[in-house]
């Protein structure tokens, strides 16, 4: 029988769960998102020093909403092997009538570039509380990664703008879970 630390089950449940965007630029699709619950979505980035851009496409199911999103670095090292994520850019963009990305009538509803209040290198959080229109959108994510490995990092999206306490809560959650895998892997690397 395989005995596993904390710190190597965390890795291995976080890169089960980021498989989807496994080392490339990724553009995913998180369906329909509803005002029931977030829908979560995470990426595992290679290593770059040019940076990435990554493309989470949705619809939202009640079209005179707004949408609320936040996304958050996982930092990560087990046994030498380091994740970490530095975020730029998060922008939130309708693809307008072609429903499609990059069609030419592509609309920046909102974008949070760093630096910026409120929002850091391991976080961004935005906000739109005007009505979003039917068809599709996406979240664009861009950075660089700093760890030798490449960076993860995990997002939610939610239509309808939530209570802040919801996303404080979900950053909060992920921030100790990324605290305590930090913690552990620096006892063992002392």
């Amino acid at each position: 029988m395989t005995k596993f630390s904390l710190k190597q089950a965390v890795a291995i449940a976080v890169l089960a769960g980021a498989s989807a965007g496994a080392y490339a630029d990724t553009e995913q699709s998180l369906g329909t998102i509803s005002t029931s619950f977030p829908t979560t979505f995470s990426s595992v980035v290679a290593p770059t020093t040019t940076g990435f851009s990554d493309i989470f496409t949705f619809t939202v199911a009640e079209p005179n909403l707004g949408v609320g999103a936040s996304v958050v670095n996982i930092p990560l090292n087990v046994s030498g092997f380091t994740f970490d994520t530095v975020l730029a850019t998060m922008s939130l963009v309708s693809a307008g009538a072609d429903n499609a990305i990059g069609g030419g009538d592509d609309t920046v509803l909102q974008s949070v570039v760093l630096p910026s209040s409120g929002n850091s290198t391991d976080h961004l959080s935005l906000n739109w509380d005007t009505p979003v229109s039917g068809g599709l959108h996406y979240l664009n994510i861009t950075g660089v990664t700093g760890g030798s490995e490449g960076g993860i990092y995990s997002g939610a999206i939610a239509s309808a703008v939530p209570e802040p306490e919801t996303y404080a809560m979900l950053l909060a959650g992920l921030g100790l879970m990324g605290a305590v895998v930090r913690r552990r892997g620096m006892r063992k690397t002392s």
